[in-house]
Parts: structure tokens; C-alpha cells; sequence
């Protein structure tokens, strides 16, 4: 999955920030994150943002540019400085590479000469280790409709966004039908759609305003609006749309179709984590053998796959959990236990289980189930959800006010 840098621009002249926001978003490398128009304040402002490489325009001034790269490269060690100018002078380029600049571009910008540059900064990034931020994104798919796929999406994603030290975004890519935004009683006038649309030109800030914040903290992006856009988004915008997200947030959680097109398999793609909710039924087991064996024809996607059993009765119904296992020809990674009447009530109120229920059973063993996998071991074998099907308290609760309330 390729790093996409977080990038600020120091630049007194809107010409010369647009003419480079302009050709850095027809690259899936940086995302402008932020954009300040003062040489003084510009370094303590990139500073202060926690960015992976910041541009300063030297044409407004060239002294307090040359100055303010120094500051730069003094104040931010790991934050490299790529200076820009209409100018193609010698001095002026000697001495903004002696004042620290890794790179120095000259406007207009060639894309190649972009693309090499950022490059370059990736590769000291990745190399240095220094990257602070690494986004998780866990796609949550369904092995047969009504298997409460989205159910826990939303609970997934509003239990993570608890934590104010994670930004956490919930993308709802269930095109025709998808449903997150009635379970969040969240009405926005921007959609999907309207994403891919600007995808282009999208910056950090844009694409902040084009996503729900929620009070807990949480940012949706609902599903288009009308059921013929659904053929308007490919895989190619998507794919760009979640690179861009994952620049900007902690956890990007995607809610995936029932339908596996696509634009769920691009999702599956470029995931870190796929939960595959089930139900203890032979159509339910017998569509997620199907889907696994699909997975590993497809890169080994099975690999990012935890098999998560929804509606869970211990000791109950006609195939119980170690047949199950069997079945699947590998461990059950978690179990949420029953609660239909709490769950009808939260999806008719438009209110997630950590604020309705926060000491509920199904509310704790989903906060578990983040905890295990944000905190756990990358290969998840699940042994002690399997022990523990109504897992204990988790640390996420307490991150909820009303948690602590009731």
C-alpha cells in the first residue's frame, strides 16, 4: 500500500499554493493538509501539524523565505523542505538548498519532476522510520445479507472514535442499499459521490468538509444519494479516495456490499484488516468457505480475514462453534453475543450501543474486539475470543462519558 505524505505548503502568494495544490492532486503521493501565507509563522505552524514534508514559495520574499526554510530545517529535522519558484536562478537555488531545502522546483511544476521529488521524501520516511501516523483501514463485509455487517461497522467505528487521541472515519460503501447513516441518525449534505466527483482537487480541508462529523467524533461518508450514481464511481476513484483518507485519519473502517463488486473487492484490496461477520448456519458457513477460497486466489486476501460470528448463543442451535471451526477449516476470531431487543432499539433510535448501552454485553465485547485488534497481534488467532465469547470491560469505555455515568 503506497505512503501517502501529509503535506503543508508556506507560501505568502494564492497563485503559487494553488498552482502546486493543483499538480499534487494529480498524484496519488501528498495531500495537502494545510497552507499558511506567512514566512514568520510558517515554520512553528508545520511544526505544530506533525507533517511528512512541507513546500515554501520563495517568490514573495526570498530572504524570509530563505529564512524560514532554515527555521524549518532546524525546528523539524524530519520534516524535509522542497522550496518552489518561478525562478530558475543559481543562487537562489544554492542558497535555499544551503538554508536546508531537500528539493527545489521551479514553477510551472513538472508532475515528473513532482512525483521524483516526493519520492525521494518517501523513501527517507519510510527508510528513517519517522512516519508518526499509521492509518489502519479494516473493511467489514458480510458472508450473507442480514448478517449485521453494518451493525457493526458502526459500533466498531464509534467505539474507536471514543478515543480523542484517534481520527476515525466510516466509509459506507454499500451504494444501493447501504444504511449507515439511518443507524447513526446522521443526515449530510455531502455523499460519496460528491467525493468522487471532486476527487481531482481534493485537499485535506475539502475533505474534511465533505464528511459528517458526528458528537462522538466520529466522520461518516454516507453513500450516494441516488441509486443510478452507483455506476459513476470505479475502482480507480475509490482506491484514490481511500488512499486520501487513510493520509488523514487513524482508522479508515469501510462497510462493504453484499454484492462483492467491484468496488468491494478494490475496498478488500486496500484494507489492513477484513472482519467477515457470520451466523452459526450452514448458509452463512458455506458462503464464507466460498468467500475464502475466492480471497485466496485473489493475492491471499483470506490472509487479513477474521472470521467474527454475530448473534452468538453459547451452547445453542444447530451447529455450535467448534463444528464451526471445522467447517471453516480455521479458528473463529470473535463472537458477539445476542441481544436482538437492544439492537432493534438502537437502530430505530439512530443511537450506537456505547451510548445507549455502554455496559451492555454486546457493547463490551465489540469494545474488546477493537481493542484486540487495533492493540493485539497482527495475525489475530482469536484464542481468547474463543474462550470468552462475552468478553470483559474494555479500556474503550472509558473513553465514553456515558459510560462512566451509568
Amino acid at each position: 500500500m503506497s505512503l501517502i505524505l501529509r503535506a503543508g505548503i508556506i507560501d505568502p502568494e494564492i497563485g503559487g499554493r494553488e498552482l502546486l495544490r493543483a499538480t499534487l492532486a494529480r498524484l496519488d503521493a501528498a495531500l495537502v493538509e494545510t497552507e499558511c501565507d506567512d514566512y514568520a509563522s510558517g515554520p512553528r505552524f508545520a511544526k505544530d501539524q506533525d507533517l511528512d514534508v512541507v513546500f515554501v514559495g520563495i517568490d514573495a520574499n526570498p530572504q524570509q523565505a530563505i529564512e524560514a526554510i532554515r527555521r524549518l530545517s532546524a525546528e523539524c529535522e524530519r520534516c524535509p523542505v522542497i522550496a518552489f519558484s518561478r525562478s530558475n536562478d543559481g543562487t537562489l537555488i544554492l542558497r535555499s538548498i544551503r538554508a536546508g531545502a531537500k528539493e527545489f522546483l521551479t514553477i510551472p511544476i513538472n508532475a515528473d519532476d513532482l512525483a521524483t521529488a516526493l519520492q525521494t521524501v518517501k523513501d527517507q520516511v519510510e527508510l528513517s522510520g519517522s512516519r508518526r501516523r499509521r492509518s489502519t483501514v479494516i473493511a467489514v463485509a458480510g458472508a450473507t445479507g442480514g448478517a449485521g455487517s453494518t451493525s457493526l461497522a458502526v459500533n466498531l467505528a464509534t467505539i474507536l472514535a471514543a478515543d480523542p487521541a484517534k481520527a476515525v472515519v466510516l466509509v459506507d460503501l454499500d451504494i444501493p442499499l447501504g444504511d449507515a447513516d439511518v443507524l447513526l441518525d446522521a443526515v449530510h449534505e455531502h455523499t460519496l459521490m460528491d467525493v468522487a466527483e471532486n476527487v481531482a482537487r481534493l485537499d485535506f480541508d475539502l475533505l474534511r468538509r465533505s464528511l459528517k462529523r458526528l458528537d462522538s467524533g466520529l466522520y461518516l461518508l454516507p453513500r450516494p444519494a441516488e441509486l443510478q450514481e452507483a455506476s459513476l464511481i470505479d475502482e480507480t476513484v475509490l482506491r484514490r479516495i481511500l488512499s486520501l483518507l487513510e493520509a488523514g485519519f487513524s482508522h479508515v473502517i469501510v462497510d462493504l456490499s453484499k454484492g462483492y463488486t467491484p468496488l468491494d473487492l478494490a475496498a478488500l484490496q486496500q484494507a489492513d484488516i477484513t472482519l467477515m461477520v457470520a451466523q452459526l448456519n450452514l448458509p452463512s458457513l458455506r458462503n464464507c468457505v466460498r468467500l475464502l477460497k475466492a480471497f485466496r486466489q485473489m493475492d491471499d486476501m483470506d490472509k487479513k480475514v477474521r472470521i467474527v460470528v454475530n448473534r452468538f448463543v453459547a451452547d445453542q442451535g444447530p451447529i455450535r462453534l467448534k463444528k464451526a471451526q471445522e467447517i471453516l477449516g480455521r479458528e473463529i476470531f470473535w463472537q458477539i453475543p445476542n441481544d436482538y431487543r437492544l439492537m432493534v432499539d438502537v437502530c430505530n433510535n439512530g443511537v450506537p450501543l456505547i451510548q445507549q448501552a455502554p455496559k451492555a454485553a454486546i457493547t463490551q465485547s465489540i469494545a474488546a474486539m477493537a481493542e484486540a485488534l487495533i492493540g493485539g497481534s497482527p495475525t489475530g488467532s482469536g484464542s481468547a475470543a474463543v474462550a470468552a465469547p462475552i468478553s470483559p470491560p474494555s479500556r474503550w469505555l472509558n473513553l465514553w462519558p456515558s459510560a462512566v455515568a451509568r
